[in-house]
Order: C-alpha cells, then structure tokens, then sequence
C-alpha cells in the first residue's frame, strides 16, 4: 500500500488509547475453553497513555520468527481481549484495523463502542502484527531526522535535484529499517502474519477463526482464507483492498479514490468540483514554492505536509466542515491548521514525538510487494495520474518509486494470493464513497475468494470503512451475519 493508506477505519479518530502487554494470572477459565497457550493479566500503560479498564487484559503468544522452521526461534505477539458480555457466547472475533502497521492493542478499547452488539456474543481481540508496536516493533528513524526530512524532502520533486533527494531518502530509510529490525526484517509478510492468526486461534481455543478486517486488514484476512479455507468461521472484510491490483494499480486506484472523494466533498461546499480542484492543486503549487509560516516555532508547511493535511478529513465525512476551515486559513497565508492535521495523520505529538506505524507499514509492504518501479517507469505513468488528480495524482505516482526504492529485501509476490475454494461465505463490504480502499476493490476481492465465498454488500456513503459509520442498514447485515449466521444477499445495496 502507498504511504496514504491509512491504518484505521476510524479517520479523525480524537484520541487512541495506548496498552502494553504483561503476563499474570487472570484466573479465567482459559482450559475450559479450550485456550491453553494464553496467560491473560492486566494491560500496562504504555508511554504517556493509561492503561485501558479493567475488562481489558492482555497476554503474549509465542510464535516462529520463521515459519518454515516451526521449531526455531519465536517471537512474541502482543494480545488484547475484552470478554463477551452476554451468556450466549459463541467464542472469539479477531479485529485488524488495517495499515499495515497498525497497532491492534492500541486500537481495540477505543473500536469496543463500534462493537458494542458483536460483544454480546463474542470476546474482542486483537494484536499487533508481528514488526508492529509491541510485537517487535520496527522504527526506523529517530524523530528528530522525521521532522528533518519532513522539511526537506520533496516528495513531488521538480528537477533532478530533488529527484537524487527524494531516493537518497528513501534508501536511508530502508538502511534504518534493516539496522533496527535485523533478521525480522525477512519475516514480517503478510503470510507470515496469517499463520500467526491461525496460532492465535488455536491459543484462544476456537475451532474457526471469526474474524473482523478493516482496510489492510481485509487482505490479511483473505491471505488467511486462502491458507486456512476449512478454519474460516464468520469473517468481514470491511473497506476493502483490491488484491488484483499491482503497485502501480494500488496507486491509481487511490488516485481515483482521493479525487472521488475530493469532489464529493467539494460538491457538498455547493462548489464545482473541476473548479475547486484546480484551485487546491494552484495553493499546493504556491506552497511548494513558498511554504507556509504556521504558529509552531521553527515549522512551515510544505507542500508534503499540505497535501497529507488535505488527505486526513477526507477519510470521514464529519472532516469535511475541519477541512474547509484550514484550506480557507492556508488561502490567507496561515499553514497552521494544515500544519496540525498532517501531524495527525503522522502521529506527531506536541513534543514532536512520532509514532511507527509508518515504519512498521513500510517493512511489511516491501517485503510483501516484489515490484521496484523505477523513476522512468514513475515519468510515464505521472502524466496519466496527473489527469486522474491534479491534487493527489503527481504524489502517489512518485510514491511507487521512493517508497521501496533500493530495499535491503527482496520483495515476495506482485499480488496477494486469496482464492479460498471450501472456505465458508465472507461477507465482503464495499464503500462507494471510500477515498483509501475505492469501492471497486469489493468487487474483486470477491471475485478472488471464489465463487460461493464472497458476498458483497454495498454502502452508498462516504469515509474509510462502512461498519459503524451511520448505516443501520449495513450495521444491521453486518450484525446478523456475526452474531447469527444470516448471509446477506450477494449484491445487497444500503443507500
């Protein structure tokens, strides 16, 4: 996935609360249940977040840094779980919130509410994936050389220059990852992390896997199906990832998402979409030529940071009105709100700490993907991204060159593998409306489970992801399927 892949389904997402995980005796009845590998106690704080209540409890799975050598050295996996609230248990829903790169443990007490129903029956769980938060986390770069690059590197560059810039970074960074991540660097695919899956299912006791992917996430769970076809319980694949698509066609289909996305938004200002676009792509232009002051000290908005401030509100319609206030602030010269909504989405704190999840997303996407698109290959595509976007469309196509460009690891397949014959039904759900993972990729994904294994039901609404997001409709389906077995109709429409 390119750098704007966000890792959660939750856009503008105020606050996520932080745990680590310790071991402990929780006193549970684990063996009844069939769970012999998990110690469950309670979560620690991590950092400068708390802790999360006192329902959530955390435990580390042990699994194979190699998976072709089972009996070698292990890892460990940071688990969290939230028990099910009523007596009619039906047993664990695993939830991956996507990136990838995300973390699990961080995100799962704060998604409980969205999954308040799905609760009643099941225990929430989720992890971080293997290189990601406290599962071996990868970092590759300190904070003070993000925040250097951020000011310095074009990621649209304009003359040769910048070009050498842009890959000299690019290489640094990968140099960074492998020194930081050492031999895990090679085994943090996404293969990898579907077998740890069906490790963590057989930890918690479950006889087939019930599982929750959102964005990334959904081509984890499709790896997974693929693997796995006869241990697929109840799955969701929300805002989904076209696994039919190549590098470049991730891009493109991110180009289309973004500008789609942008000329609803655009068109909800009672705005011409043509007219409002080529508008936003004349002020990045301004910028990149003269960025922006801001009222943080020593920081001006690039137009990098410009155009991720741009990206973060249009994950979620209730960014829409936070977008308008800081464009129209950086039309009078004051990149301040901008400014903070890029730091949002790169998870800079005020005291300019940054967050991994780039890092880990990088490390797994590379190994992952074996195509290394070359700066000629980028010229020839950009003008076609171009007329796709003129906002987004010059970035993402760059992206594809920089962001694997000369990677200490050679990259593992040119698309995911997820035809899953024998696999039972998963509900596939697609967002008409969704810049990140474009509604299309629904349909494909589908079409790559297999006849009579994927079902799609489709929201006709906007933001990343569509469980949870305003649709009784679709939250309905989506409910009836996990909690009672009911396979919607394939084709099922929620306007």
């Amino acid at each position: 996935m390119t750098r704007f892949h966000r890792w959660t389904a939750l856009g503008l997402a105020a606050a996520l609360l932080t745990a680590g995980c310790t071991g402990g005796s929780s006193g549970e009845d684990d063996a009844e249940r069939g769970g012999t590998a998990l110690d469950w106690g309670r979560c620690k704080p991590s950092g400068d977040a708390p802790a999360p209540g006192e329902e959530w409890q955390c435990a580390t799975l042990q699994v194979p840094l190699d998976w072709s050598k089972p009996g070698g050295e292990t890892i460990g996996l940071a688990l969290i779980r939230a028990r099910a609230t009523g007596d009619d248990r039906l047993g664990s829903l695993l939830f991956n919130f996507g990136g990838p790169g995300g973390s699990g443990v961080e995100m799962m007490p704060s998604y409980a509410g969205t999954a308040a129903k799905l609760r009643e029956r099941y225990d929430l769980v989720s992890w971080d994936p293997r290189g990601v938060a406290a599962s071996e986390g990868v970092r590759c770069r300190a904070d003070k050389e993000i925040q250097a690059a951020e000011a310095t590197v074009d990621t649209t560059p304009d003359t040769s220059a910048e070009e050498q810039v842009f890959l000299g970074d690019a290489a640094d960074f990968g140099k960074g990852c492998q020194k930081d991540a050492g031999k895990l660097i090679g085994h943090v695919s996404t293969t990898d992390s579907a077998r740890d899956m069906d490790r963590i299912r057989q930890a918690l006791g479950d006889e087939k896997l019930n599982y929750f992917g959102i964005s990334y996430g959904t081509e984890l769970g499709g790896v997974y199906a693929h693997l796995f076809p006869g241990k697929v319980g109840r799955m969701t694949l929300d805002a989904v990832v076209d696994p039919s698509a190549d590098t470049l066609g991730h891009a493109r289909n991110q180009t289309l998402g973004f500008q789609r996305a942008l000329n609803n938004y655009l068109e909800s200002r009672g705005s011409d979409p043509e007219q409002g676009t080529r508008e936003i792509a004349d002020l990045l232009q301004r910028i990149d030529a003269d960025p922006l002051p801001t009222s943080t000290p020593g920081r001006k908005l690039t137009q990098t940071l410009a155009l991720t401030g741009i990206i973060l509100p249009l994950y979620t319609k209730d960014g829409w009105p936070v977008l308008t206030s800081a464009l129209e602030a950086a039309e009078k010269g004051d990149g301040s709100e901008l400014l903070a909504l890029a730091d949002g989405y790169n998870e800079r704190d005020a005291s300019g700490r940054y967050g991994t999840t780039t890092h880990s997303q990088r490390v797994i996407s590379c190994l992952d993907d074996s195509q290394r698109p070359t700066m000629e290959q980028t010229r020839k595509v950009l003008p076609e991204f171009e007329r796709i976007s003129p906002v987004f469309g010059a970035s993402l196509a760059w992206d594809t060159a920089g962001w694997c460009h000369d990677w200490p690891v050679p990259g593992r397949h040119r698309t995911p593998e997820v035809s899953a014959p024998g696999s039972a039904p998963i509900l596939v759900v697609g967002n008409t409306g969704d810049p990140a993972t474009p509604y299309e990729g629904a349909r494909r994904m589908a079409d790559e489970l297999g006849e009579g294994v994927g079902v799609v039901l489709t929201w006709k609404g906007e933001g990343h992801g569509a469980y949870g997001s305003g649709s009784d409709c679709v939250d309905s389906a989506v409910n009836a399927y996990v909690l009672k077995g009911t396979v919607p109709r394939d084709g099922k429409v929620c306007s």
